[in-house]
Order: structure tokens, then C-alpha cells, then sequence
């Protein structure tokens, strides 16, 4: 494995088997677990309905093609269509969220006729040669090469940076300003904006709600076209919507969105939902020859089916509520904790040097390897990789949010 393969622990964990909530290593310890191996396992680990599509898709053939159709792409292409809210719209499977994200650049490079993209401050949209162009998180964009022109703006605040003490209304006049400023530089046609609703690797830092919808006004001015980067914010996991643009829908939905990870619970799978009109502009030929897999979509269409009919999104609302209340209390004496933050189950906590502030990443180290010694597996991230990252399955439950809860608060009690 190359060096720059990260992994978490300075000993990295064998996971062996999963059930529920939990995972066990190959040496037998148990876990909680509030990661979903990145936001990925959506519902539970094996859950049986899944299990179950896929062993039985696997028994009758494993691999297609885009150039065929087969049962299962075609319903839960139906599917995904017909949750995304985008109008006339058309879906593409791809294996990825990054191949999501660059099939979606594509498209809109392609249909404005030009190659600059604005992108957020402190974003993360993948690990391709195109989409690390747009990443604005430096310690996961390896280099300044680029197939695009990529135009930062500002997007969300982050615990002393310049905008941190601005209000909400504040933050997102002032991120609109920006955005028109940074237009006004441009060399004629803009093709898009990629976002994310909620910034994942990030740290779960979160734009005011409505943000992206003025940034809408804006962009329909120019006829720029917006893509929502739907990769760790969709299928309910924010608990207010099943969508994260959805807090930003005051002008209706994006041109695009993409999608990945929650969607195949473990399952390698990505996609990108456009208007036909869009979706369609491509003048050439192009397929995928892992998307649309049939035992990928088997699976993906009874992990989505199952969320739906378990209402999971309504328990990541009510759960995550929950969660983010025992942290705040908990945190109050914790000077550390400089911010929490997030929807749903998707929260940050981020940590800093109680006198300044300051980032502190090797606290964060510390409380991810302590809370592993106590049964608890929890995230990393943020442009200083001091933010804790906590995003479970979608069918967390109470009790286990407060195991949880306690856990990571003993971890930082010890740790500060």
C-alpha cells in the first residue's frame, strides 16, 4: 500500500465483521460505530435486505455494463429520479462519488462551453486528477495542476477565521458580495458551481440556511449552472431534509446533484441526476463500466428501500437532536471544544487551545485513539484536522447515542 494511503490509529484497525451499529476487529474487540466507514454505511451493517439483493442478483449474473440494461439500474434509476426533485431529470451510475462529481463537471463544462468552475473555500469533492482541481481543503488536494480554472468563494465560517462572529444573515450577505466580486474577475462564461450542502471533510462546517439559494439568484444572472454535491449530506442523513440542498430551496432545486456512499451501504456506487436538457448535451458517446453494476443496484435499491419504509431520516432528526444535546451539555466544562456543529447525524466537534482557540490537531489524534480504547470509532477532519467527525448509521438509537455521548466525553475529559 503506498505511503500516503492514510488510516486511522497509530496501530490501524482490522475490521472483520459488522452488525447493526457495531464492528468487530479480527481480534475480536467491539465497537460502536459513529463513522459508517465515511458516511457510507447508511442504514446498518448487514443488513439483511441487502444481503439478501445482492446474494440473490449474484447468483444470476454479476457484471454487465452500461452497454446493456438490466432490471435493477432501471428501477432504482426510477428511483433516485424521482426523489431528486429535479425536474425532467435524467440519472447516470457511475462506481464513485469523485467519478460522480467529474461526470458532473463534465457535463457542465461541456454544456456552457467553458472551463472555469467556482468552487468553495475549505470543499472536498474527491480524489481525481478534476476534482482535486476543485477541492479547496489543501491537505487533500495534491497538486495545482489542473484540467479547470477553479474560482474559490466563501461559503460557511470557521472558528477564527475573518467571518466567525458574523451573524447568520451577516455571513451570507457578506459570502453573496464575494461571489459577485469573484465573478466580476472572471474571463467571460463561468460553467458552474460545485457545493456541498454541509462540507464533509471539511469538519461538517455549515453554510447559513438559504445561502445557496441567494448564491441561485446570482448564478441564474449569468446562466451558471449549480451542482450540489450530495456525496455525504443526501438520503436524509441532515434529518430536516432528504436532500441537503433542500435547506437552500427557496429558488428551487440545483441543475445537478450527485451521489454516492449512503446510497450502496458499503456498495461501490456514485451517480449524477441532471435535467434532460443537460444530461443530454454531451456530444459524444460514453459509458461506465462499473456503474450501473446489477448487483450494486440490487443492493442499493433495497438499502434505499428499506430507509424509506424504516423512515430512518426521521430518526436521524429526532436521534441526532438527541446526540448534539448530550455533546453540548457535556462540553460545557470542556474549554477545548471550541464548536459544535451539524444536522442531523452528521455533527463536528471541533477542537482548539482553550486560551486562543487555535486549531489543535494532536488533540484530535488523541481523543480518536482514545476513544477507540473504549469501543467507540469516530471521524477526522477540517482544514487543520482538528474536528471530530461523527456520522453513524441512519438507524442509530437512543441508547446507543448515549453510549456514545459518554463515551467521547469521558475521551475528552481525559484528553484536554
Amino acid at each position: 500500500m503506498p505511503q500516503w494511503m492514510g488510516t486511522f490509529y497509530g496501530e490501524p484497525i482490522d475490521i472483520d465483521r459488522g452488525e447493526g451499529r457495531h464492528v468487530w476487529d479480527a481480534e475480536g474487540n467491539r465497537y460502536l460505530d459513529f463513522f459508517g466507514g465515511i458516511l457510507t454505511t447508511m442504514t446498518e451493517h448487514a443488513l439483511p435486505s441487502v444481503t439478501a439483493a445482492v446474494s440473490d442478483q449474484a447468483a444470476k449474473i454479476l457484471h454487465t455494463s452500461t452497454l446493456y440494461l438490466n432490471r435493477p439500474m432501471i428501477e432504482l434509476a426510477e428511483r433516485v429520479a424521482e426523489l431528486s426533485g429535479i425536474d425532467d431529470p435524467r440519472v447516470f451510475f457511475t462506481s464513485s462519488g469523485t467519478e460522480a462529481n467529474d461526470t458532473a463537471m463534465l457535463l457542465a463544462t461541456c454544456y456552457r462551453g467553458s472551463n472555469q468552475i467556482l468552487a468553495l473555500r475549505n470543499s472536498y469533492h474527491g480524489r481525481s486528477f478534476a476534482s482535486m482541481a476543485v477541492t479547496g481543503n489543501r491537505g487533500w488536494s495534491a497538486t495545482s495542476l489542473s484540467p479547470v480554472q477553479t474560482l474559490y468563494v466563501h461559503g460557511s465560517r470557521r472558528p477564527g477565521g475573518t467571518w466567525a462572529n458574523l451573524g447568520d444573515r451577516e455571513l451570507a450577505d457578506a459570502c453573496v458580495e464575494d461571489l459577485r466580486d469573484v465573478l466580476d474577475q472572471a474571463h467571460g462564461t463561468v460553467a458552474c458551481l460545485i457545493a456541498e450542502p454541509i462540507q464533509g471533510v471539511g469538519g461538517f462546517a455549515v453554510p447559513p440556511d438559504g445561502l445557496l439559494g441567494r448564491f441561485r439568484e446570482v448564478l441564474d444572472e449569468h446562466g451558471i449552472l449549480w451542482i450540489s454535491d450530495e456525496v455525504q449530506t443526501g438520503w436524509g442523513r441532515t434529518g430536516e431534509h432528504f436532500w441537503g440542498w433542500q435547506a437552500h430551496a427557496q429558488h428551487g432545486p440545483p441543475d445537478m446533484l450527485t451521489f454516492a456512499k449512503g446510497l450502496g451501504n458499503g456498495l461501490s456506487i456514485g451517480g449524477v441526476v441532471a435535467s434532460a436538457e443537460v444530461m443530454n448535451s454531451l456530444q459524444a458517446s460514453s459509458i461506465s463500466t462499473f456503474g450501473g453494476s446489477p448487483v450494486t443496484t440490487a443492493g442499493a435499491l433495497a438499502n434505499l428501500e428499506h430507509l424509506l419504509a424504516h423512515d430512518l431520516q426521521g430518526n436521524a432528526l429526532r436521534v441526532g437532536r438527541r446526540l448534539r444535546a448530550l455533546l453540548e451539555d457535556g462540553c460545557e466544562a470542556i474549554p477545548e471544544v471550541v464548536d459544535i456543529r451539524g444536522k442531523g447525524l452528521m455533527i463536528g466537534v471541533e477542537l482548539g487551545d482553550a486560551r486562543t482557540g487555535t486549531p489543535d490537531p494532536v488533540l484530535a489524534t488523541t481523543i480518536l485513539e482514545s476513544t477507540r480504547r473504549r469501543g467507540l470509532l469516530v471521524g477526522k477532519g477540517g482544514l487543520h484536522g482538528n474536528v471530530l467527525r461523527i456520522a453513524p448509521p441512519l438507524s442509530l438509537t437512543e441508547d446507543e447515542a448515549r453510549s456514545g455521548a459518554e463515551i467521547l466525553l469521558a475521551a475528552l475529559r481525559e484528553g484536554k
